[in-house]
């Protein structure tokens, strides 16, 4: 799913849990960097059914992924109750996925070129530069700061089981929200801290977004669909629809099985699961976690420890209320919901969080830290907020903004 984030979520925004932080810089500053993700990753979308979509500069290249018979229905009930559906924006290639085979494909990692992630996408493409090498079995131990602390001087990694270095000119993080924390964390320096955090933010306001699993079932109707993933609904993304607070975004699941049911409810019998499953058409909630300094990953020796403290929840119940409400009147009789917990992380983000004051975060509008001037920590980790969108296009166009600004800066001739 590479979805933007909506124009108000750059802002600060009030919510039942409390305030979503703004971002350094505007909308209008960084939408040129999500087109040019999008054009990077071939998304396939439609502008113009979803009224809370921001201004494109560039419209989609590619169609969005048609709706199959059961969810081009579904999307018909919600417009008859005066609602919005929108084409969920995919990196998704539909015909070159099902020629491998008819199977969903929700969170299934793929090397072929039907889902266009970041290996599949941009990294095979770099690989084919002589002067790019991927070092794979690698473990990064930790970094070595400069003895004036101004620069990282080293990486250090374990490889084959052999420690080994290598000192580069600039030192790119992107270990994920988690892991790069972590490293940060175990890197050692004079004050016990960890690196870049001066501000004592590192592994700080982590955020892993509020969802729940809710299957809309009718026992009259099968859902016999291959690859359902190809519906959104905003409605109640900036209000709750009466002129509230926020709730979040509804997608569409990965279509759920009688197996993945039975994980989850094991004294169920699998005939009443499979049945369960072939009659419902599966939606994902998503609502906004809001930063916490208490909320945070942390080092203890070799383990990690991660003390999540939820926020928010009010939007999460407010949504699943009216997203069961919603779905009866559409005709299904049997709505079914349950919350993910801490085992099933949703967007982990913002432990090194950028923002423009080195006193309360690491890294600069640029993801360099304020601390270390040739490190940058791209990932997750860098957004203030969490918004109730997937964070993955956001992410890709930092990335290629910071690429341009180190083109710029660091590598000017």
């Amino acid at each position: 799913v590479l979805i933007r984030y909506r124009k108000e979520d750059f802002a600060a925004m009030e919510h039942f849990g409390g305030v979503s932080p703004a971002w350094p810089f505007s909308y209008e500053e960084f939408e040129p960097w999500y087109s040019r993700a999008e054009q990077l990753f071939r998304v396939r979308g439609a502008l113009g059914e979803d009224p809370t979509e921001p201004f494109h500069s560039v419209p989609y290249a590619f169609k969005p992924v048609p709706d199959e018979a059961p969810i081009a229905r579904a999307r018909a009930e919600l417009k008859n109750l005066g609602l919005h559906p929108a084409s969920l924006p995919l990196g998704v290639d539909i015909d070159t996925w099902l020629k491998e085979g008819k199977t969903g494909w929700d969170a299934f990692p793929n090397t072929g070129q039907g889902k266009v992630d970041a290996q599949t996408g941009p990294l095979t493409a770099a690989l084919t530069d002589q002067n790019i090498k991927l070092e794979t079995g690698a473990y990064v131990e930790y970094l070595e700061v400069s003895p004036d602390g101004k620069t990282i001087s080293a990486i250090h990694y374990r490889q084959n089981g052999a420690l080994k270095k290598v000192s580069p000119k600039l030192v790119i993080l992107s270990a994920g929200a988690v892991n790069s924390a972590v490293i940060l964390l175990r890197s050692p320096t004079s004050d016990g801290k960890g690196l870049a955090n001066r501000s004592d933010q590192v592994g700080r306001n982590f955020m892993n977004h509020n969802s729940s699993a809710m299957l809309a079932i009718d026992p009259r109707r099968r859902n016999d669909s291959v690859y359902q993933k190809t519906l959104m609904l905003n409605d109640y993304y900036l209000s709750d629809g009466k002129g509230g607070k926020p709730l979040g975004n509804v997608q569409l699941l990965g279509k759920i099985d009688g197996n993945m049911l039975k994980a989850n409810v094991k004294y169920t019998p699998k005939f009443a699961l499979d049945f369960m499953a072939g009659h419902a058409v599966d939606w994902y909630l998503m609502c906004e976690d809001l930063p916490d300094p208490e909320s945070r990953i942390m080092v203890d020796g070799k383990d990690i420890v991660m003390q999540w403290r939820r926020s928010n929840m009010q939007s999460l119940d407010g949504l699943t209320k009216v997203m069961r409400e919603n779905f009866r009147a559409c005709g299904y009789p049997l709505v079914l919901s349950r919350p993910f917990d801490k085992r099933t992380p949703s967007h982990q983000c913002g432990t090194v969080k950028m923002g423009d004051d080195p006193a309360t975060a690491p890294l600069d509008p640029f993801c360099r830290s304020f601390d270390h001037r040739n490190l940058f920590v791209v990932d997750g980790g860098f957004l203030p907020n969490s918004a109730a969108v997937n964070p993955a296009l956001s992410i890709a166009a930092q990335a290629l903004r910071v690429a341009d600004h180190i083109r710029k800066t660091d590598l000017a001739a």
